[in-house]
């Protein structure tokens, strides 16, 4: 596999924008992210593995279900007051006249499944989450942007009051290209674990063991690190509620059957740079998008290099999310980054 994607994110798959929006208000940490698909839809799927999930229409997506294809995915904050951030991205769809086509064709309902992330308060106000207005600002701002733009890191979109464990979290994204098919897999990852990124007994970062590319802190700041670290848990008020959710995607041409194991193989990916991982406290959620553009090839074993790729890609996106991400100081605490108590990434690759 080689890393040859335009922009090494999710958009590197033909025809997806991304597009974030944050919440207003002085002490507000929440918003939303918005996965638009190009006009007519893409195959899509989804894996929900976390005990404690946010969700809409995934029912919708099993592949035993009516729906073939969506137009787009919302990823969002506010636990499930976020989810009405789908309602703006529903009204806008059907403004463009997007959606599942009915009667004599000429009426749509759209159907967007989302998933939330816990960061309520997290800003110093429960009562500032996003809201339809907030997810049509998001959508907007994804049909705005051209085709195989960057996409936004760190503390953004949905990604915006995320943490992992005691870290700050966010958005982070990343994409491969298959060698020989030249298929495309890419994954785009709100980090929000109640697990932790980071080895304790080393402090490198769970995903850089599966790159290979590990490069331990300088003497003393890692026991410096937990130190900070200990002092921050001993404060905090009560258990972590997180979850950490992804967007997974290829343009291969795949069923959605297929979909569907890509997004359980993703799961992998989470689970090789947090631990723990699918926790109760957790409602990990992984939708997967296939806009078919490449043929898969013959032959049951086709998938496989897909379902690796997507595990991969997922694991990279979070070590993206966690090394983007900016520390955070209010009202309702100390999230301080992983730059901030390591220092810049060390192994020999930016972040």
């Amino acid at each position: 596999m080689t890393d040859r994607g335009r922009c090494s994110g999710l958009t590197d798959v033909a025809g997806l924008r991304v597009g974030h929006a944050r919440v207003a208000g002085e002490h507000a940490l929440t918003g939303t992210t918005v996965v638009l698909a190009p006009e007519g839809g893409v195959t899509a799927a989804v894996d929900v593995r976390g005990g404690g999930p946010a969700t809409r229409e995934t029912d919708a997506l099993d592949p035993r279900n009516l729906v073939e294809r969506v137009e787009a995915v919302v990823l969002t904050g506010g636990s499930a007051y976020g989810l009405d951030a789908a309602s703006g991205v529903v009204a806008w769809l059907e403004e463009q006249g997007r959606g599942v086509r009915i009667r004599d064709r000429t009426r749509v309902v759209p159907v967007v499944p989302a998933a939330a992330v816990f960061d309520l308060g997290r800003g110093g106000d429960w009562t500032l989450r996003p809201d339809a207005a907030t997810g049509r600002a998001a959508v907007e701002a994804a049909a705005a942007t051209g085709v195989r733009k960057p996409v936004g890191e760190g503390g953004v979109g949905a990604g915006t009051g995320a943490l992992v464990g005691l870290l700050k979290g966010g958005v982070g994204t990343a994409a491969t290209v298959l060698a020989g098919s030249g298929i495309t897999v890419a994954a785009l990852v709100v980090a929000n674990a109640a697990g932790s990124a980071v080895d304790p007994l080393t402090g490198v970062l769970y995903g850089r063991y599966y790159e290979g590319r590990t490069a331990y802190p300088a003497s003393g700041v890692h026991e410096a690190a937990q130190a900070r670290l200990a002092a921050l848990r001993a404060e905090a008020e009560s258990e972590p509620l997180n979850t950490t959710i992804a967007v997974v995607a290829t343009d291969a041409a795949l069923s959605r059957a297929q979909a569907q194991k890509m997004a359980g193989t993703a799961h992998d990916g989470i689970a090789r740079a947090v631990r723990p991982v699918h926790l109760m406290n957790d409602g990990d959620t992984v939708f997967a998008l296939a806009t078919g553009g490449f043929p898969l090839g013959d032959g049951p074993l086709a998938l496989n290099p897909v379902l690796s790729a997507a595990a991969d890609v997922v694991t990279r996106a979070i070590v993206r999310a966690v090394l983007t991400a900016e520390g955070v100081a209010g009202p309702a605490g100390v999230f301080p980054s992983y730059q901030e108590l390591y220092g810049p990434d060390r192994s020999g690759e930016g972040p």
